[in-house]
């Protein structure tokens, strides 16, 4: 929902990005403890397995209902420098956070898209280092195929087999990977969002038969309503939930909270403080009622975006030039608001 906003940022940020690759080479290298266990109480895939929907809750392996809260990066080649072991560390061992989400964009201009002349083998080296980075600091990860101005899914859905085939064969015996198969349709009704769904959700199942997948709806996966009316036909399914907290209010949360008590299972893979474009105004009392909601529910979620993107919802400020040692003076009001919420609920 920071939309095209985000997009037309992302095509800035690029130019540096893609000078980057040969220092990209050797980010994150460093030799680091790796922990297999953080003895926190949080959900992990050291204590949690893989996980499965049981009764519309997001649950571990055991079947005991689990809380992911994460942030989201803010496309992946942009977001390129982040993805490095001492950040994914930090995020995990100093703020509680137990998800990330790799959002890899199928349209956009030049190399930013997937599907659109991007660097295919680029981005999917992307992919794995961030699910290794999570993988060995305890974390789960999201795989995003991050439709937005395509807005049909179908649009590019050969492309779509083709990738959850690889990825969901070469990520099969890891249990910490969840795949979110369209991030934001929009200008579709569900139907045609369905049937896109029933064509790739076999595809990743043949491969990885456990995963758990996570799969939007019309509206930039606001349209919870069409979904309940007429669900996926399989198992381990959640449901995308999208709000930015100054432009979704009360409505949207109480249909929320009555679709999540009737069993529908809910899975918020992008939120934000701000309006929908990203931009101003931050509305942090929403977004505290928000998340009130979501625990109250058990409902996970993951925030956009730990970037430095000149916009609003990004979590640190501009200015920061440094890809992890982060302390509070590198945050702005987002991202204080961010590390507040994490230190709160992560002590429940």
């Amino acid at each position: 929902m920071k939309k095209l906003l985000s997009l037309l940022l992302a095509v800035v940020l690029l130019s540096s990005a893609l000078a980057a690759p040969a220092a990209l080479a050797d980010a994150g290298t460093e030799e680091l403890p790796a922990p297999s266990v953080y003895d926190d109480g949080r959900a992990r895939p050291s204590s949690c397995g893989q996980l499965q929907v049981v009764d519309g809750k997001l649950c571990s392996e055991s079947g005991e209902p689990v809380m992911l809260r994460g942030v989201s990066f803010n496309g992946l080649i942009t977001s390129e420098t982040f993805l490095n072991e001492p950040l994914f560390q930090e995020l995990s061992r100093d703020h509680g956070v137990n998800l990330i989400r790799l959002a890899m964009y199928t349209y956009g201009v030049g190399a930013i898209g997937y599907c659109t002349k991007g660097d295919k083998d680029r981005h999917k080296q992307d992919i794995a280092d961030g699910v290794n980075f999570a993988r060995n600091q305890d974390m789960y990860v999201i795989i995003d195929w991050h439709i937005l101005s395509d807005g049909d899914p179908n649009t590019y859905v050969d492309e779509a087999l083709l990738f959850f085939a690889e990825m969901a064969e070469t990520y099969a015996d890891y249990n910490n990977v969840l795949y979110e198969i369209c991030n934001e349709p929009n200008g579709v009704d569900w139907p045609t969002v369905k049937r896109y769904a029933e064509q790739v959700i076999p595809v990743i199942r043949e491969r990885d038969p456990d995963s758990v997948i996570i799969v939007g709806n019309p509206d930039w996966s606001k349209d919870l309503a069409s979904v309940a009316a007429d669900p996926l036909d399989f198992e381990n399914v959640l449901y995308t939930l999208h709000f930015y907290a100054a432009t979704h209010g009360q409505d949207l949360r109480d249909i929320t909270e009555r679709l999540s008590q009737s069993g529908l299972p809910i899975f918020v893979s992008e939120y934000g403080v701000t309006a929908s474009s990203g931009g101003f105004p931050r509305d942090l009392e929403s977004a505290d009622l928000w998340i009130e909601l979501l625990e109250r529910e058990h409902i996970s979620y993951c925030m956009w975006a730990f970037s430095t993107a000149p916009e609003p919802c990004s979590a640190l400020k501009r200015s920061v030039l440094k890809t992890h040692g982060f302390v509070e003076a590198d945050f702005n009001d987002t991202g204080l608001w961010l590390l507040a919420t994490l230190e709160k609920y992560n002590t429940r």
